[in-house]
């Protein structure tokens, strides 16, 4: 729904865009539909609309040639609901279109002419993802029933209630004139795709790797493939018979695609053609020292570069196994358990043998704790609140947060003894099932030179400590004053280094080596690279790739910088780019 640099809708020929229409927060994001002149798509709560203010369950009608919006249509009866989307699905066939009205005051689905008259609604329950068969009638989807209703369009009668086997939900629907065959994706644990003869409701063939990315017969659980899909969101062809498959990896954010978009295009006999990704909202690739920087975690996802100088990342896992673990934190809608954006950055520890994942938000609270073994494969498993877990006194860590390149974790909270000290809880091993195991929690009071505390770094392999002040009330930005404390556990709580940093609106930083990174929000993308003995101000970084490579406006996230040294002396630094739907990665050598 909100992609800072593209268009709300965007037209892809033989993979690349050719035309981009409305504006990045405009469409909803959940469904579309299309004819030859005409894009119908639902409007998101609160975007600009010249006729109807404040409101949601609005679909708008785009012209395709010019890309404006002509129309603007209420189709819900909601019109409050700000994070959900009540219009589940849209669909065109002749001279009608379809948009199913799913919410709790409405079931329906809403018929009307491509000149966007009203004709009709039909009754329906829990309507989701619609399609018109080759006579006119509706295939509508209803995921919790786990069936596929065919109403006539007159809306008087249901021709046929296609039942699916348990555990499969229908989240997509595309219907094959041609074959008269219905195309149903499945977001249940199989992950595919079922087609069914609608002559006569019976299975025929799938389409998918049945367990999609979690199967474990065809690949690592988690590992990504041409063939093995998440939840499917999106299926089609075009006029050659190629095939297209939208699949969204799994993640809590009523904002869906913000955990990712795969769109995925075969031949007619489903050899891949391309393969589209955007899996990096906003969000950060956490390199993994273990594997000298060839690993990248990010909340979700694990990419690979498996040699310098790579091209582009490797999308090779998620972590997210939504059917074994429903509970996990990144899968949680609820903004009484978490109220963030959702859980897209990733810190990571990883000895050889056992790893931590730590996902966080853009602005964080708290942060999640995960770990991994070999019967789980790339699956993160999740543990809850790293609070609660290490029995923290409040949930809420505004002052400083770090996980260590040995697993210690330190963070200073907003209320209890850790608000007015450093604490520090030492890893002390791992469970047979690789559950991470700390010892008893160490503290120091916070130096008054530093004011009040917005960070906290650790460098267990020179006992360097690294704080940074904020300014003022905003505990997500940086202020001017950052303290490195050489020999912090060994004594030295009163003789630091300090770095003034002088740069507009500091706002995220990472060390490593001998070396503080240092981000900046509202003002340029440079990433600036402070030596942790002198304090002095060594590089800039800036975009001095030949091949121009785009980072970004700057970076608006607390922990939106990442760093690790590697074993050839190379400092490989990641940054969050909004802007771009990427991560950023530097590499220097001093």
């Amino acid at each position: 729904m909100w992609d800072e640099n593209g268009s709300g809708i965007e037209q892809y020929t033989s993979g690349h865009v050719t035309q981009g229409i409305g504006a990045h927060g405009e469409a909803q994001g959940d469904t579309l539909t299309a004819n030859g002149t005409d894009i119908w798509s639902p409007r998101q709560f609160g975007r600009p609309c010249p006729t109807c203010s404040f409101t949601s369950g609005l679909v708008f009608d785009y012209d395709r040639t010019s890309g404006n919006a002509k129309s603007y249509l209420q189709v819900s009866c909601d019109t409050t609901e700000r994070k959900s989307d009540v219009i589940k699905g849209i669909a065109t066939w002749g001279n009608v279109w379809a948009a199913s009205d799913n919410n709790s005051v409405c079931q329906r689905v809403r018929l009307y002419s491509t000149a966007n008259a009203w004709i009709r609604d039909i009754p329906a329950t829990d309507p989701g993802a619609i399609a018109f068969d080759r006579n006119g009638n509706l295939l509508v989807a209803q995921e919790a029933e786990g069936a596929v209703l065919q109403i006539s369009q007159a809306g008087t009668t249901i021709l046929h209630t296609l039942t699916l086997p348990a555990g499969e939900v229908p989240h997509s629907l595309y219907f094959d004139p041609t074959t008269q065959y219905l195309w149903i994706g499945d977001a249940g644990p199989d992950e595919n795709v079922k087609i069914y003869d609608t002559r006569t409701f019976t299975l025929v063939s799938t389409f998918g790797t049945p367990g999609g990315y979690l199967d474990t017969t065809t690949g690592t659980k988690g590992q990504t493939g041409s063939l093995r899909f998440a939840r499917i969101d999106g299926i089609g062809k075009d006029a050659s018979g190629n095939i297209y498959i939208l699949s969204q990896p799994w993640g809590a954010a009523w904002d869906n695609g913000r955990t990712g978009t795969n769109l995925y295009a075969y031949s007619p006999t489903g050899t891949l053609l391309y393969n589209l990704q955007g899996l990096n909202f906003e969000g950060i690739g956490s390199p993994d020292p273990a594997t000298d920087a060839q690993k990248f975690y990010s909340g979700y996802h694990i990419f690979s570069c498996a040699a310098y100088p790579c091209s582009g990342g490797n999308y090779v896992a998620s972590t997210v196994d939504p059917f074994d673990y429903p509970g996990d934190l990144r899968l949680v809608t609820d903004p009484a358990v978490y109220a963030g954006r959702g859980l897209d950055f990733g810190m990571v520890y990883d000895n050889g043998v056992n790893q931590i994942l730590l996902a966080t938000d853009q602005d964080p609270d708290n942060f999640a704790l995960y770990h991994f073994n070999a019967a789980n494969g790339d699956i993160a498993i999740p543990q809850g609140w790293i609070t609660n877990v290490l029995g923290m006194a409040s949930t809420h860590i505004r002052k400083g947060f770090a996980l260590d390149d040995q697993g210690g974790v330190w963070a200073s909270e907003d209320k209890g003894a850790c608000s007015a000290a450093i604490c520090y809880w030492p890893l002390t091993g791992f469970a047979s099932d690789g559950t991470p195991q700390w010892g008893t929690m160490q503290s120091w009071p916070i130096p008054a030179t530093i004011g009040t505390l917005g960070r906290v770094i650790y460098l267990p392999a020179t006992d360097t400590l690294i704080l940074a002040n904020i300014i003022g009330t905003d505990w997500t930005s940086i202020g001017t004053r950052v303290e490195v404390y050489h020999g912090w556990v060994a004594g030295n709580q009163t003789n630091p280094v300090v770095i003034n940093l002088t740069s507009t609106n500091p706002k995220s930083i990472a060390a490593a080596g001998n070396y503080l990174f240092v981000g900046y929000v509202h003002t340029v993308p440079n990433v600036d690279a402070f030596n942790l003995t002198t304090g002095t101000l060594d590089n800039t970084f800036i975009n001095s790739n030949p091949n121009n490579v785009y980072v970004g406006n700057d970076v608006d996230s607390m922990y939106g910088i990442r760093a690790v040294l590697r074993s050839n002396g190379e400092y490989v630094v990641t940054k969050d780019d909004y802007n771009g739907t990427s991560i950023v990665v530097y590499r220097w050598t001093p």
